[in-house]
């Protein structure tokens, strides 16, 4: 893998690497083969779901919750509810992690993936402020 230079550009290409990321609210079309589709585009891995757009999210499993795989979820500002998706079966989230997203005004709702994506549509439809962790499911 090529080193970035400055600005994440890579010495080789001049191209710029940045992260996935959709400027934007968008509905989840549909999830499963290990990833998801939405505005008219598809994502292979995990999203967070946020105001300010979608996002890839490097957590595979439900072990990969820690409180720094939230943090643009912490730093984000107007969300009140976090639909957490844990893969194909309901997993807890660690209390750390539920109390620290509790302590920046965030509740957490964990919930299968399937079933996080279809309640983020219906609240995203009706304006509420409402964000999505939704890990991939095959």
């Amino acid at each position: 893998m090529a080193e970035k230079g400055q600005g994440g550009q890579s010495p080789q290409s001049g191209i710029e690497i940045k992260p996935a990321h959709y400027p934007g609210r968008a509905s989840i079309d549909s999830y499963g083969n290990g990833g998801f589709r939405f505005a008219d585009m598809s994502h292979r891995g995990s999203i967070l779901c946020l105001p300010s757009g979608i996002y890839a999210w490097s957590a595979k499993i439900p072990a990969d919750f820690s409180t720094a795989s939230f943090q643009r979820v912490l730093d984000e500002d107007g969300i009140e509810l976090l639909l957490l998706g844990t893969g194909a079966e309901l997993v807890a989230p660690p209390t750390r992690l539920k109390q620290r997203l509790a302590k920046a005004g965030i509740r957490c709702e964990p919930m299968s993936t399937g079933a996080a994506a279809r309640t983020f549509n219906v609240l995203m439809a009706e304006g509420r402020a409402v964000a999505a962790a939704l890990l991939a499911v095959d």
